[in-house]
């Protein structure tokens, strides 16, 4: 059996203000608590990350529209990537300390989940957002 779950992602910054529709992501079973829910989507990232990493454009350049459209997200790439796969584990490991390290929040509707053992207030149509947090330095 598998669970739908809608999250949306944002940055602090200008697109802070207009909020993004959310997405959908199929998980294997309901989570229960903040804990099983970052997991979850960690794998999944995981998994999406390793099936897509040797696909890349088959042409060497960008268009001016292309080098715009990703200079707005803060990177411009070509889409190359080949390499190691992602570890599970160590993207697991990383979740949970980055959420422990307060690099990022995440609500339940307007709910913030504060504990990694917090129970999930399950709502019909519940969103989930995931703020991730900017450093400053200097």
């Amino acid at each position: 059996m598998s669970f739908t779950i809608q999250v949306r992602m944002k940055k602090p910054g200008r697109q802070m203000s207009h909020l993004t529709s959310p997405t959908p992501f199929v998980l294997p079973e309901k989570p229960e608590t903040l804990r099983e829910l970052l997991l979850g989507l960690t794998e999944l990232g995981v998994r999406d990350y390793n099936a897509r990493k040797d696909e890349g454009q088959l042409l060497p350049f960008l268009t001016k529209e292309e080098i715009a459209d990703q200079a707005v997200c803060g990177k411009v790439t070509f889409g190359v990537r080949g390499g190691e796969d992602a570890d599970p584990g160590k993207a697991a490991e990383n979740t949970i300390q980055c959420f422990e390290d307060g690099i990022y929040r995440v609500f339940a509707g307007e709910k913030e989940l504060t504990g990694l053992d917090d129970r999930i207030p399950w709502t019909e149509g519940l969103v989930f957002t995931l703020i991730r947090l900017t450093m400053l330095s200097g």
